[in-house]
């Protein structure tokens, strides 16, 4: 990976907002980042607090010293595959921000199908139960659409690590629907002597064959955590563990209903089919993919 530490030279040439774009830009360009342009954008518009409407009006403001130097330092990062999510320290999904950082994998634009899907078999009398939720941005963007309800164990959100449970609590109250219950557990664990039982468990489990991890980019595999990633040795783990004990908190007639790597619909559905779930359905994403399974349990 080419090194960044004279980034800072031929700066003379960035006197406004537009210099500084288009510098960085060039910086990003030349260190393979994709979206060049737009990320060259975002930090400035992140540093400078300003919008891309003001951006467009005042583009030709000059940008003061401290504003400069602290550009140069994200651009560094940016230029070093640090992901521009975990720079800015958050990101937005469905329409509502979400704070993220190291402990939580980035929300993708992705698992959006994920949860237009869960849209359409719930309400706000709905029960959901979201599995290995990290960000927490499925069950809380579920719960501020008004499709979950709004009792006890009405929105709830698991995993097995604290750190994200933390950023999933912070996000709650940051998108106005404190009231998802967020449990730190192994799977089904702290909820085996609760009693309840949900109408939807949906989730966005780790999926990635361990050998495959390797092959990502460095922006995902050196700053998504490992624990997100990776599904042991067939991507297949978590499908299996949660399908088979999810009968045991399903109302009758309840959906259980996943995300899923591209290739892996027909392996997910057989995991179902094995464990009794019946009406199983895929739906692809924007790009023609297989994203989501869906499968009922009576």
């Amino acid at each position: 990976m080419m090194k960044y530490n004279n980034i800072s030279n031929n700066i003379s040439v960035i006197q406004t907002y537009r210099d500084a774009v288009r510098y960085g830009a060039r910086v990003l360009a030349n260190a393979h980042i994709d979206n060049a342009d737009y990320d060259a954008l975002e930090l400035l518009l992140y540093i400078t607090g300003i919008d891309r409407t003001r951006y467009l009006i005042d583009a030709t403001q000059q940008l003061d010293d401290v504003s400069l130097k602290r550009y140069l330092e994200v651009i560094t990062k940016r230029a070093h595959h640090v992901p521009l999510q975990h720079i800015m320290g958050y990101t937005y999904f469905y329409g509502r921000k979400y704070m993220v950082n190291e402990h939580v994998l980035i929300p993708r634009q992705d698992t959006e199908v994920l949860v237009d899907e869960v849209m359409k078999l719930t309400s706000d009398s709905s029960r959901v139960l979201d599995m290995c939720t990290g960000s927490g941005c499925i069950i809380i963007s579920l719960a501020a659409a008004g499709h979950t309800a709004e009792y006890e164990y009405g929105a709830v959100g698991v995993d097995i690590s604290d750190k994200a449970i933390e950023v999933a609590e912070y996000n709650s109250k940051l998108n106005g629907v404190s009231y998802v219950e967020f449990v730190k557990s192994n799977m089904f664990a702290e909820l085996r002597d609760t009693g309840v039982k949900f109408d939807v468990i949906v989730s966005n489990p780790p999926y990635i064959p361990t050998k495959d991890i390797r092959e990502l980019s460095d922006e995902v595999k050196l700053h998504d955590p490992l624990l997100a990633l990776d599904g042991d040795e067939d991507g297949l783990k978590f499908y299996r563990a949660i399908t088979r004990n999810a009968v045991n908190y399903l109302n009758n007639g309840g959906y259980l209903c996943y995300e899923i790597g591209y290739n892996q619909a027909h392996d997910v559905s057989d995991i179902l089919v094995s464990c009794g779930y019946n009406d199983i359905r895929v739906v692809k994403d924007l790009a023609g993919l297989d994203r989501v399974v869906i499968a009922r349990y009576y």
